[in-house]
């Protein structure tokens, strides 16, 4: 689990194509890796990666094919800045949002214009992941939580303040450019809860009858 708060931007070293998979040598600037340990968790541009090899300035990392068919991964190159944030612990402060590290798909930079030292973004979502996406909710860009502060259909608007866009990758966005996006994860628990149907859930038999109500004295 992570929280969108980014604590370093890494590059991509090495990228070696296995098949259909891909193994990443990522640099890890100024990310403190002294606790992280064979197996431990990395969100890199916001996707969920497990640490294969620990090295003294970075780590190494596999992708699955899976993973490369849902993000931009397939279309980084050696030199690719990436945000990374390690996975929270009991004492790490929530100060974005729940975040997965499961992204959902690649969003499209439409737009990006200068609203006084901010940057504002308008970024079209994937037609399958819009409903998930909510005026003033939360969401996952390249790792980065975000709010987002208008929606109009698939697409929806970003601000980006100053401090987040120097110490993330986002400064460097413009349009066409494609982004890991991962949408609220509570909004995509509940729509499962309300449209898991009965038939596809059996409910159990209940011996409570109406006699049984009426001999207990709820029914007169």
């Amino acid at each position: 689990m992570f929280t969108g708060i980014i604590e370093s931007v890494g590059t991509l070293r090495k990228i070696e194509r296995l098949g259909d998979d891909i193994r990443l040598n990522v640099a890890s600037n100024k990310l403190d890796l002294s606790d992280v340990r064979l197996g431990d968790s990395i969100a890199t541009n916001g996707v969920c990666l497990t640490v294969v090899e620990c090295l003294s300035d970075g780590y190494v990392a596999d992708i699955s094919a899976e993973t490369v068919s849902l993000t931009g991964f397939a279309k980084y190159q050696v030199g690719t800045r990436v945000n990374l944030e390690k996975a929270v612990t009991p004492t790490t402060r929530l100060g974005g949002h729940m975040v997965s590290g499961h992204v959902d798909g690649v969003a499209t930079v439409d737009d990006r214009q200068y609203r006084g030292k901010a940057i504002e973004f308008w970024l079209s979502a994937p037609a399958a992941l819009a409903r998930y996406i909510a005026h003033k909710g939360s969401i996952t860009l390249d790792g980065v939580s975000l709010t987002v502060n208008e929606v109009q259909d698939n697409r929806f608007r970003l601000t980006i303040v100053p401090h987040t866009a120097t110490e993330t990758t986002l400064e460097s966005l413009k349009a066409g450019d494609k982004v890991n996006i991962e949408v609220d994860l509570i909004a995509r628990h509940l729509e499962r809860l309300m449209t898991y149907t009965n038939k596809e859930a059996p409910q159990p038999e209940s011996n409570v009858t109406m006699d049984l109500l009426a001999r207990s004295g709820f029914l007169r």
